[in-house]
């Protein structure tokens, strides 16, 4: 045997110090990695000998072992695939980040937190070194597919480490850990121990290709097998630990809805099965795979901010991360599933993600596929449609504020409630297709819910004509409606803002223009009388042409944010200026009418009993919209003293 002892360059050292001490922060993905090494092993293994038929290696039974002694404490992960040649370790395992390594330290350095620095880690592909977190020492064993002998690789992580040949060694690469002591404030845990070894290989390695084997819990201690020679117990004291089935990567007619509902359940904790199930596949230049799942209901904490969104995230089948929030837009946090790329490095984190152009395709398809399926649904499938947006409508409606490339795809899969239906609710495009001749806007109408709504006094009129409505009471909707200014050329407009148009150009009431004329006349004195008696609350009073019943209401000018959404705005921490409405008075209704003739019979308008009834109106109108009044028991003395008998 040669055997040899080199030393890391000083950069590289000083880079596995840092990989060791600082750079993980969850130490169970060094298991991850080596089991993501081996599976690679066996692929170009099994690649190679399909090119090369010289090679005379063993393919019959290619697997992955995972073998821990709790009395030497070691922990030792086996495959039976390529290997590596001397120099092949040589380069491979003894040289760490060989190009860029002094920028690489540079940028650790610059580097804020852990998280960041283990982003920059992922980026030069080194996570055999994650090893040396849990490991004083590290052994190698491994022979290349095709050759007669062997090398070991033998390193304490603190400089140096050593290369020798062997004579005999078996095919392909052992990997033997001899641990250090556990640390519970250290996070580390007890590696020798078998459910945790099945616990880790369940969370990350459940769905590789090739099995996954651990000693079974009945075989003995002693058929632990041997580290210099790198042989292991027979097959038959094993068992498979990793399920291997990879839904996705598997034909859909190969696959049963009970197989979807069961991974489903497991990676959403969720005790019922999902309504609809996503498939997806990209090839070219960049392979992904996706298992999306639509559940069938909200969870509680869908509004919460401490909600977990985003979907699994696994690179060629290894789980990469939880809660990958890269993949969908937040409005679609409700969707649940699993990505397999091909092509990204397995440690890659949050803040490489955020930068990566193919996550950002992804992104984007993902995004186009879920809504796309939701749109199927309402077409072929409307019962399943219709839980969709009863659970998570109002999730999606959050899309419409900030996903401008797909806000049209967005507005045409909402559904309105409207007073054309009492009970089924409306899309625009169904509102559209009911407009009466002459009708250019859509009308709508936001409150607190249907029943406040309906009962506006802003609906009078609107009632009156038999003109559709829209009823919007998810708090979303006060903000979207102003984001969203038409629907298919035809203008969103809220009944409660300037004056609204019944149809073309049709007067508002039964009156005629004249009399509209005569009655502003008649009225005018009251009019300016009342804007400056209520001028701290109002900027214009004015008369109606919306109101049939009711005696007066408030509306905001065509470009004036509402009450609610300054409520909204503020509630937010921003502070936004009070704006002033307009009084419309209805010159129909007797209150209005004989306030009118009060005053002018009093040339001065000065009589205070004048002056209450008009704070009255305006308290009124206040309260009829769902408003709090600013002083309510002033309002209820006044109330009291002009009922008296």
């Amino acid at each position: 045997m040669s055997a040899e002892t080199h030393e890391f360059q000083v950069e590289a050292r000083q880079l596995l110090q840092l990989m060791i001490h600082s750079i993980y922060s969850n130490k169970d993905v060094f298991l991850r990695e080596l089991i993501s090494n081996a599976s690679d092993a066996l692929d170009k293994l099994r690649l190679t000998a399909l090119r090369d038929e010289s090679l005379g290696a063993d393919v019959s039974d290619l697997h992955i072992s995972v073998e821990a002694d709790t009395q030497a404490r070691t922990l030792t992960v086996r495959d039976n695939g390529i290997g590596m040649s001397r120099q092949e370790v040589v380069q491979l395992i003894g040289t760490i980040a060989s190009s860029g390594t002094a920028r690489l330290l540079q940028e650790l350095k610059e580097a804020d937190d852990a998280d960041a620095a283990a982003g920059l880690i992922g980026q030069f592909g080194v996570g055999f070194y994650s090893a040396f977190m849990v490991a004083d020492e590290v052994t190698v064993l491994t022979r290349h597919a095709g050759e007669s002998h062997g090398t070991r690789w033998v390193s304490r992580g603190e400089g140096t480490y050593t290369v020798e040949d062997l004579d005999e060694t078996p095919q392909g690469t052992t990997v033997t850990l001899h641990l250090k002591p556990v640390d519970v404030e250290d996070q580390l845990d007890d590696y020798t121990q078998a459910w945790k070894i099945r616990e880790i290989v369940k969370r990350y390695s459940d769905f590789i290709t090739w099995p996954i084997r651990m000693a079974a819990p009945t075989t003995p201690a002693a058929e632990q097998g041997d580290e210099k020679t790198g042989t292991g117990p027979s097959p038959d004291a094993f068992e498979t630990v990793n399920s291997m089935k990879a839904l996705w990567a598997r034909a859909r007619e190969d696959v049963s809805d009970e197989e979807y509902h069961e991974l489903y359940k497991r990676i959403s904790h969720d005790w019922l099965d999902p309504l609809e199930t996503v498939r997806l596949q990209a090839e070219g230049t960049f392979e992904y795979q996706a298992l999306l799942f639509i559940p069938s209901h909200a969870p509680q904490d869908l509004f919460t901010q401490g909600h977990s969104r985003g979907l699994q995230l696994f690179v060629k089948r290894v789980h990469i991360m939880d809660d990958c929030e890269e993949l969908l837009p937040p409005y679609l946090r409700f969707v649940k599933g699993i990505v397999d790329a091909q092509d990204l490095s397995l440690n890659v984190s949050r803040e490489v993600l955020q930068q990566d152009r193919h996550i950002q395709r992804m992104h984007r398809r993902l995004t186009k596929k879920v809504l796309s399926t939701i749109k199927d649904l309402r077409t072929n499938v409307p019962e399943n449609y219709a839980t969709v947006w009863r659970e998570f409508g109002r999730a999606l409606k959050e899309g419409l504020l900030d996903d401008h490339e797909n806000r049209d795809a967005i507005l045409a899969l909402c559904s309105f409630p409207s007073t054309h239906d009492a009970q089924e609710p409306t899309t625009l495009a169904q509102y559209v297709e009911r407009m009466k001749e002459g009708q250019e806007e859509i009308f709508y109408l936001t409150g607190d819910s249907r029943e406040a709504v309906e009962n506006s006094p802003h609906m009078e009129a609107f009632r009156a004509k038999g003109v559709e409505v829209l009823l919007l009471t998810d708090p979303i909707d006060e903000i979207w409606v102003t984001v969203v200014p038409e629907f298919d050329g035809k203008q969103l407009r809220s009944i409660t803002k300037g004056e609204v148009d019944l149809g073309g150009g049709e007067p508002e009431t039964d009156a005629t223009e004249s009399e509209r004329e005569e009655q502003r006349r008649e009225y005018s004195e009251l009019l300016s009388w009342m804007t400056g008696q209520l001028g701290q609350d109002v900027k214009e009073v004015r008369l109606s042409t919306r109101l049939t019943v009711s005696p007066a209401c408030l509306v905001s000018d065509t470009h004036d944010i509402t009450p609610a959404l300054e409520h909204i705005y503020r509630a937010m921490g921003q502070d936004v200026p009070h704006t002033k409405r307009i009084l419309e008075l209805n010159p129909g209704h007797a209150l209005v009418n004989g306030l009118n003739k009060a005053h002018t019979e009093r040339e001065d308008g000065a009589d205070a009993g004048l002056a209450d009834i008009a704070e009255l109106l305006y308290g009124m109108a206040l309260l009829a919209e769902g408003g709090a009044l600013k002083d309510p028991a002033r309002f209820t003395k006044l109330m009291a003293d002009h009922l008296s008998f």
